[in-house]
C-alpha cells in the first residue's frame, strides 16, 4: 500500500512562490496518476492538477494554470509542484493522491478514482 507524505508547505505573501513535494513510498509504475488537490477551510476539495506518471502529461484546474507546475523525479518516487504567483485564494491545506489504476489520461477532478492521499501541507498567502 503507498504511502505518500507531502512537504514544503508554509506562508508566504501575495505574489511570492512555493514548491511543494509528494514523496511516495514506493516507485508509481507508468500510467498511474498522481495529483494534488487543496482544501479552503469550510469549502470542498478542489483539484489542482494531475500527471500520469512517467509520461510527462499534466493537466491543471483553470484556477491555477499559467501559474502552477507539477512534475515529477521518478528517481526520488516524488511528485512536485511549483507554486508561482500565489494569491490569498490560494491559502488551502494540499493534498497529493495516487491511483492504483493505469490510465491514459487522468480522471481530472475525480477525487473519488484516487486511492492513496497524504495527509496534506498547509499553504497560507496573506495579502
Amino acid at each position: 500500500q503507498v504511502q505518500l507524505a507531502e512537504s514544503g508547505g508554509g506562508s508566504v505573501q501575495a505574489g511570492g512562490s512555493l514548491r511543494l513535494s509528494c514523496r511516495a513510498s514506493e516507485y508509481i509504475r507508468t500510467g498511474r496518476c498522481m495529483a494534488w488537490f487543496r482544501q479552503a477551510a469550510g469549502k470542498e476539495r478542489e483539484w489542482v492538477a494531475d500527471l500520469v506518471s512517467n509520461t510527462g502529461r499534466a493537466t491543471y484546474a483553470n484556477s491555477v494554470k499559467g501559474r502552477f507546475t507539477v512534475s515529477q523525479d521518478s528517481a526520488e518516487n516524488t511528485l512536485h509542484l511549483q507554486m508561482n504567483g500565489l494569491q490569498p485564494e490560494d491559502t488551502s491545506i494540499y493534498y497529493c493522491a495516487t491511483t492504483d489504476n493505469v490510465w491514459r489520461s487522468c480522471p481530472s477532478g475525480q477525487g473519488n478514482e484516487y486511492s492513496y492521499w497524504g495527509q496534506g501541507t498547509q499553504v497560507t498567502v496573506s495579502s
